[in-house]
């Protein structure tokens, strides 16, 4: 069987768009996820997290770093996948910090009613 012109074209065609569709279908650079996990660290970090929650935040450090390493080797679906973990790190960080917080602010608001309400047993205006 002879190929024609036209098969050879169609072919030829159909190989262009698959591949123009599948460029389409790739990720942007993960900028963004990169971005989101460096604000989520100065969040954390503002909660007091390397007070409060020092092993978390560590890991979000590292992911972090590793993901911008990724990045920089143009490893996109590594540093993606780092940066995402790396978030979820600094949040998980920042929750705990917030809990330690709150936490610590009940203790001190338990400790003064516990005052009062011994003060209040004894009588003693002080």
């Amino acid at each position: 069987m002879k190929t024609s012109f036209a098969q050879i074209y169609s072919l030829l065609l159909a190989l262009v768009l698959a591949l123009a569709l599948s460029a389409c279908a790739t990720l942007p650079p993960p900028t963004a996820e990169l971005s989101n996990a460096q604000q989520a660290l100065v969040r954390a970090a503002g909660a007091d997290a390397d007070h409060y929650a020092s092993r978390e935040i560590a890991n979000a450090r590292e992911a972090l770093a590793r993901a911008q390493g990724a990045m920089a080797d143009d490893r996109e679906d590594d540093a993606r996948r780092l940066a995402l973990a790396a978030s979820a790190d600094a949040d998980l960080a920042y929750a705990r910090s917030r809990e330690a917080l709150a936490s610590a602010e009940l203790a001190q608001r338990q400790a003064e009613l516990a005052e009062l309400r011994q003060r209040l047993q004894t009588g003693d205006d002080q």
